[in-house]
């Protein structure tokens, strides 16, 4: 087993595991996932048509209105959030979505996180600490 971790800059403490989902486009949480069932619906995504739903979703950075907040906290009510996120760099409305609904968030990592974190990969975000983990067998 293969363990890389890196770390990174805490925006939303806590601690989760799970399968990564990685895009290289910019979400919006207004418009690109559906609040209802945590799927991405922006046909323009590369990610198209899969759930963020206890996932890890990584990403560059979000983009949009700032209602996109509180549509990742009314995934979160629905228990359809992704379990944590890692982006290059977040801005305001992914960190206080983040931050509201309890989800691990950490940005700029030491190493680009697009160009070492796979889809599947098992990672381990520690918002508490600001680091990433990535597991591989």
């Amino acid at each position: 087993m293969i363990r890389m971790k890196i770390k990174g800059r805490t925006i939303s403490r806590g601690i989760a595991i799970g399968s990564a989902l990685v895009t290289s486009q910019p979400i919006s949480f207004l418009g690109d996932i559906d609040p209802i069932n945590g799927r991405i619906i922006e046909k323009d995504n590369e990610l198209f048509s899969e759930i963020v739903a206890n996932r890890v979703l990584v990403f560059p950075n979000g983009k949009g209105s700032t209602v996109g907040s509180y549509v990742l906290y009314q995934l979160m009510k629905k228990g359809v959030a992704p379990c944590a996120m890692i982006n290059i760099e977040s801005e305001v409305i992914v960190a206080v979505g983040a931050i509201i609904s309890d989800i691990p968030l950490v940005d700029c990592l030491q190493t680009n996180p697009l160009d070492i974190i796979h889809d599947g990969d098992m990672v381990l975000v520690n918002g508490t600490e600001g680091y990433v983990e990535v597991i591989r067998d």
